[in-house]
């Protein structure tokens, strides 16, 4: 019972994004970033859950589903605009990852929120300051990026741990300034809308080994 309201939290919280996403905001990529990153506040509630199946198969589970389902391959053939722009499998890889993060960390709230920060808030801003400002291209598998996305995706991903060591009363370190950059680099190389999965997987991999 002690986990109800973090999950309603949850649930009104991210069906609040979705109709700002899909009715308020005209602009298709835009209205899909605004998703894509403010979802990433969810690390804020992580430490009211009490309970390791209510977070995982409650909580993130049910959204790999319904990514999936309103993705370009359903086969109820929903549409979304937020799905149907950028890559047809980003949110679907970003509710995956928020499960697996959920189920193998539960205890390391912390560590679960570096991973969800990560890919919200630093990929987030990568693709929208890479796609207005971006002027240096590179491409390593067939997924152009550029320099200036790369240096956004930095900049947010690091304040926004610090934030997040500020929230869990973690110690701000140098070590932060690799962590990010290490971020960024799995960004960088990930082709396809996968970031979504190796960004959060990996940086929670070697915030929680340090």
């Amino acid at each position: 019972m002690n986990d109800l309201l973090p999950l309603l939290t949850v649930y009104a919280y991210v069906g609040l994004l979705v109709l700002v996403s899909e009715r308020w905001i005209k602009h298709e990529l835009l209205g899909r970033k605004f998703l894509h990153i403010m979802v990433g506040n969810i690390a804020f509630l992580l430490p009211f859950f009490e309970s390791r199946f209510v977070m995982t198969f409650l909580a993130a589970f049910p959204f790999v589903i319904i990514t999936f389902l309103m993705s370009p391959y359903s086969p109820l053939r929903i549409r979304s605009r937020t799905t149907l722009s950028g890559h047809a499998l980003g949110l679907f890889y970003y509710s995956v990852a928020w499960t697996i993060l959920a189920y193998f960390l539960f205890e390391r709230c912390d560590t679960i929120s570096m991973g969800i920060v990560a890919m919200s808030y630093g990929d987030g801003f990568a693709s929208l300051v890479g796609i207005k400002y971006g002027r240096r291209r590179y491409n390593f598998f067939g997924d152009p990026k550029s320099v200036e996305g790369s240096i956004a995706m930095f900049l947010a991903t690091l304040s926004m741990f610090i934030v997040v060591s500020i929230y869990y009363s973690r110690e701000i370190t140098a070590f932060l300034i690799l962590l990010a950059l290490f971020a960024t680099l799995f960004e960088a190389l990930t082709p396809k809308g996968l970031d979504n999965l190796s960004v959060s997987l990996l940086t929670a991999f070697i915030y929680v080994m340090v």
